[in-house]
Parts: C-alpha cells; structure tokens; sequence
C-alpha cells in the first residue's frame, strides 16, 4: 500500500511540475501555436482554399483543419518532454530522482504524460479557434479522441528519447527540423494522397504521420486515404516500443550525465 502510494505522490509531483512549467509561460508555449493555425486557418482555408475548392467532397478548410490540428499536438507533445527532460539533465537535477526511491516507469509517465497535457492543451485551443473560420461536426467522437491522445503519446515518447541522446540545447532541435517538420508537411495534412501517382502514394504509406492525420481526420470527417485498423495498430506498436526503449535508457541511466 505504501508502494502505491508513493509511486502516486511522485507520478503526480513531476505531472504538475511539467504541468506548471508549460503554463505559467503561456504566452511562450500556448499562445504562439494558436497563433500560427490562424495564420494557416486565414491563408490556406480562406485565400487559397476558396481558389482550390473541394477536396474529397469536403470545402478545403474543413479537409485541412484536422491536419493543422494534429499538426500542433504532435509539434508540442514532442518539443514540451524533449526540452523539459533535457533541461532536468542540464541543470544535473536528473540525478536526484535517479537515487531516489521511484521506479523508473513512474519518472517517463510523469514526464510522458506533461508533453501529452501540452498537446492536448494546444490542441483543444487549435480547434477553438477553428471554429472562428469552419464549423467541425465530428462524426466518431470516441474514435478522435482516441487517436488524438494515442499520437500525443507517441511523439511524447519520441521527445523523451531525444532528450536522452541530447548532448548540447541544438541536438533538441535536429529531429523536429529535420524529421518531424517533413514528415507532417508530407502526411497529407494539406492535400490527399489520391492525387498523387500511384508510386508515391506507397511511399507516402511509410510515413506514420500519414496514418495519423488520417485516422484523426476519418474522426471528424468520416474520409480517409488510408484504413483506421491498420493506423490504430501502427500508434500502439509504436507505443510499445517506444516505451519499452524510454524504459530501458532511464533504468540503465544512459544519457542521463552531462
């Protein structure tokens, strides 16, 4: 019993602690992600999308407001564990909690779980302001839900990861540059990959995000390029194994010195 609820007290001290940090500077990690899907909302739904039309029997901001959506949770899920984690690192405090009588399950989840709240957070406010420029029906509400926190899990996960490998503040920034920003921009969240040839839409099927966007969009719209059995399994083997390394690192401690 006291197990437990030691292993509660801590996995609750280190969510609120990742839960404070994002909010009490929200103007620097709630309100500038808000900001950029207005700008995304104004000129590719309003301004191009009026010129563009339709697009799988959908007004072309509806088609892509999904897409922005899940752009910004996987965006900050991500950046929120990946910079949290590599600070606690930096500042050596890392070493506390490693001798201290916590499971290593308890520290990724408390970690893990603040990036998801990110996301989520700035995800629910992308789909506020949404709905200045469209109006979302959603069609499946517990299938959106589902696989909205299913992807902010994964890409919490994957922060986590990078954060560990971390050597220097510019090595956070290598996977959302060069990974992550290409692979969103080219997992349908702008357009559907029935208009690609037919080779490079089975290259498009590589891409993870392309199965996620996908499943979030069928959610709220009920379309898809891609079936949401295959994408639901695809997110929960990449939780499983994404954990199961986070879990390996923080228990060999690899990493975690600077």
């Amino acid at each position: 019993m006291n197990h437990w609820r030691t292993t509660w007290v801590a996995f609750k001290t280190i969510l609120f602690k990742e839960i404070r940090r994002f909010t009490r500077i929200w103007p620097q990690t709630l309100l500038p992600p808000g900001i950029t899907m207005a700008l995304y909302f104004v000129i590719f739904g309003n301004l191009i999308g009026s010129r563009i039309g339709t697009m799988d029997g959908y007004a072309y901001i509806d088609y892509i407001v999904p897409g922005l959506i899940m752009m910004s949770v996987i965006t900050n899920s991500y950046s929120n564990v990946v910079s949290s984690f590599f600070s606690t690192k930096f500042q050596r405090s890392i070493e506390e909690l490693m001798v201290a009588p916590v499971s290593p399950h308890t520290i990724l989840l408390g970690y893990v779980f603040g990036g998801v709240a990110r996301g989520l957070a700035v995800g629910l406010i992308v789909t506020i302001m949404s709905l200045f420029f469209t109006r979302l029906q959603v069609q499946h509400l517990g299938l959106t839900v589902a696989v909205v926190f299913l992807t902010s899990l994964v890409f919490a996960l994957g922060g986590f990861i990078n954060a560990v490998f971390a050597k220097t503040f510019d090595d956070i920034s290598i996977i959302p540059t060069f990974v992550l920003t290409p692979l969103t921009y080219l997992g349908g969240v702008f357009y559907s990959i029935s208009m690609l040839p037919e080779f490079w839409q089975k290259v498009s099927m590589v891409n993870p995000i392309l199965h996620m966007v996908n499943a979030f969009r069928y959610g709220i719209l009920g379309v898809s390029d891609i079936p949401i059995g295959v994408a639901l399994t695809l997110m929960g083997v990449f939780i499983v194994l994404l954990y199961s390394i986070s879990y390996w690192l923080l228990s060999r401690g690899i990493g975690m010195r600077q």
